[in-house]
């Protein structure tokens, strides 16, 4: 199934944060699904957010996003293991699976332990109504990973840098499929656009399963407190021209990624397809 998924998607394509899809209006919905297929990218995930933080359910809104399209893939970056048990997770993307074939990708996370992950695909029904769709855990250390190669199709890292990405493909192995998330703005005052991710995710967790990925990766406390360090920022973060953004997704492929999603940084609909759109003559079909 990898292969074939891998066919499809091509190089790139796009991460739309919660936050982002939550105040836009239905309506507006579709049409950027419209466009964001037009510009060429080849597929647009959506995230959810665990059920205390509110947001849009995330089955409801791949079922809207898939109809509103003709031929982009649409993920799950990722449907929230807390928010249903696994025999209805299973059951909605099947179901989905089988309305859109080829169209659906179902990324599982919200837990980091792979002890909750196992569980949680032990869990999943061995036969449901309806048609597989491949499945990726948002795995970030070594242990989830190999889980990941073990049971699913692969991996759906996010936030991570370049090297996160190399050390993941090397632990997967040639097959699973590798999708990293790539956040970015479109601004070369770096110092501006800094400051506007660290406003972003401010109050991050220095002890989140991202911050001890990171520092297994060599970076360290002076890095990953009072805001992030410039080092470890530029690391996750891709800024300036939409050639240096471009850069940052062939340094990923490079690394073993086999589709790298941007995710532009402005919280709304309209400035972030205005983004994509400044950006799509750089990265798409390279």
């Amino acid at each position: 199934m990898s292969a074939a998924v891998r066919d499809r998607l091509g190089p790139v394509g796009v991460w739309l944060a919660p936050w982002v899809l939550a105040t836009a209006p239905v309506a507006e919905q579709r049409r950027a699904v419209a466009r964001i297929e037009e510009l060429g990218y080849g597929s647009l995930w959506i995230g959810e957010l665990p059920s205390a933080h509110g947001g849009r359910e995330v089955f409801t809104q791949l079922a809207v996003l898939l109809a509103a399209g003709e031929r982009i893939t649409i993920g799950s970056g990722i449907a929230n293991i807390t928010r249903r048990d696994a025999a209805s997770m299973a059951s909605a993307a099947a179901t989905l699976g089988e309305a859109y074939p080829d169209r659906l990708i179902l990324g599982l996370g919200g837990h980091h332990a792979r002890r909750e992950l196992t569980e949680y695909l032990d869990a999943i029904p061995a036969d449901v109504p309806g048609a597989p769709v491949p499945t990726v855990l948002a795995a970030l250390g070594p242990r989830v990973l190999e889980l990941a190669a073990k049971r699913t199709d692969g991996a759906h890292p996010f936030h991570m840098p370049v090297a996160n990405t190399a050390r993941a493909r090397a632990i997967l192995g040639p097959d699973p499929l590798l999708i990293p998330e790539q956040a970015f703005v479109l601004d070369t005052d770096a110092e501006r656009a800094r400051a506007a991710f660290r406003t972003q995710f401010a109050g991050s967790s220095g002890d989140s399963p991202y911050s001890r990925n990171l520092r297994s990766l060599g970076y360290d406390d002076a890095d990953l407190t009072d805001g992030r360090s410039d080092r470890v920022v530029d690391a996750i973060f891709a800024h300036g021209s939409p050639d240096a953004v471009a850069a940052r997704v062939r340094d990923h492929r490079a690394a073993g990624a086999d589709h790298v999603l941007v995710s532009p940084l402005p919280s709304d609909l309209p400035a972030a397809l205005d983004q994509l759109t400044r950006l799509a003559p750089a990265v798409v079909g390279r």
